[in-house]
């Protein structure tokens, strides 16, 4: 009888695997973003996968549910739709509760999001994708928020400024300059599309010229200074963040966006990509009804950010190593390692027994190299005379003690 053919070990395409050492920077990653969004005093929230498909085609097209979305059909007879972003499902649960929710608001979620598009570097299938917002302010004080909330992660990671850039544009401030140049409904989308690609093409100044009749200049255009944008960019220096440019080129794809837009872009040139963007929309929520809330926000994709770390050597450790790693000479001495493991987990020490058949040398080289901070080796003696010796792996220096001694000093 002929074998039955055997199932592929690949993951669907565009999709990925998480492995324990990729969950492990994953679970970084969002625990840095979490750390961070909370310390600027957003809570977190929710939502299913799943949205009706009509509160995508409502705002974008038709083509784009269709074509760069996986919707389907359910046993309802509903189309249903894998959600490829999440500002549309915080719009519809804030103006879902409005007149329940005390404004403004700061929120933020890690949403897992799907998109059916040709995966490359940067963009998959599939990702994770940290958003943040304030809904319920006009001030341009929340778009400076915003922006420093973004600014604040990357050195939570221990970036500095060199490595990344903050590219700000104001979308009203566009629709200034393309009244000046008497831009109808038309022109003005189509200029904003050629906008979005001007750093992408070598004939922006020949294509902008068809679109307007006429050059098309806004390189040495400024806004004014009382303009929301000049606020927002002054907001920010006041605030330390240096790293800022004005990028009149930067008008985010997203057709909800009115005001401020925003993309933090890698300077490293083996990388240079867009890593986070967002912006100003204050009239999403009129799509459910009722006075539209303003809003401001962003997201943050896990895979693009990942490359990122990578490039600037930001990601040189084991994220989850234990702290610890207790290794027994002899296979008779594991559960007195398990029971001493619990001592020093108990004082929220991470703790990890060596359970291979390696020689002594060997495990502790093992655990210098998937970056575990202390090595405990024990055998007859230590056993005996409940004395032990730690050994930081990183700093070749020893320390000994009884547990309780060994548990103060590895606590401060």
């Amino acid at each position: 009888m002929a074998d039955k053919q055997k199932l592929s070990t690949d993951a669907y395409k565009g999709v990925r695997d998480f492995y324990p050492e990729d969950k492990a920077v994953l679970e970084y990653i969002f625990d840095v973003w979490k750390h961070t969004a909370e310390s600027f005093g957003y809570e977190q929230y929710d939502a299913s996968i799943l949205e009706p498909a009509e509160l995508y085609s409502a705002k974008t097209s038709e083509e784009m549910v269709n074509e760069q979305t996986y919707t389907f059909i359910d046993r309802g007879e509903r189309r249903v739709t894998l959600r490829p972003e999440m500002t549309p499902t915080v719009a519809r649960m804030v103006a879902g509760r409005r007149h329940d929710l005390s404004f403004p608001l700061r929120w933020y979620s890690i949403p897992n999001l799907f998109r059916y598009e040709r995966s490359q570097r940067g963009r998959l299938r599939e990702h994770w994708q940290l958003n943040c917002d304030i809904f319920g302010s006009n001030e341009y004080s929340a778009d400076v928020e915003i922006i420093a909330l973004a600014h604040q992660i990357f050195l939570n990671f221990g970036a500095d400024e060199s490595m990344f850039e903050i590219r700000i544009n104001d979308r009203s401030w566009l629709h200034e300059i393309f009244g000046t140049y008497g831009l109808n409904d038309a022109q003005t989308k189509a200029m904003l599309a050629l906008l979005d690609r001007k750093e992408k093409i070598d004939n922006f100044d020949e294509e902008a010229e068809k679109i307007c009749g006429k050059p098309f200049g806004i390189s040495n255009i400024k806004p004014a200074e009382d303009s929301s944008l000049t606020r927002v960019m002054n907001g920010l220096t006041e605030l330390g963040v240096k790293n800022v440019i004005l990028s009149p080129s930067t008008v985010r794809g997203l057709t909800y966006y009115t005001g401020t837009v925003f993309e933090v872009f890698d300077t490293a040139p083996e990388n240079s990509r867009a890593l986070l963007g967002g912006g100003r929309y204050d009239n999403l929520t009129e799509l459910f009804g009722g006075e539209p809330i303003p809003g401001v926000g962003f997201g943050f994709g896990d895979v693009t950010f990942k490359n990122f770390l990578e490039t600037h050597n930001l990601l040189t450790s084991n994220v989850t190593a234990p702290t610890l790693m207790i290794i027994p000479t002899d296979p008779e001495h594991i559960l007195v390692a398990e029971k001493l493991a619990q001592n020093f987990r108990a004082n929220e020490i991470s703790t990890a027994v060596d359970l291979s058949d390696r020689k002594v040398g060997k495990k502790v080289a093992h655990a210098g190299d998937t970056f575990v901070t202390y090595a405990l080796v024990l055998g007859e003696d230590e056993i005996a005379s409940k004395k032990y010796t730690v050994k930081n792996l990183a700093e070749k220096t020893e320390t000994s003690g009884t547990l309780e001694e060994l548990l103060e000093k590895l606590s401060n």
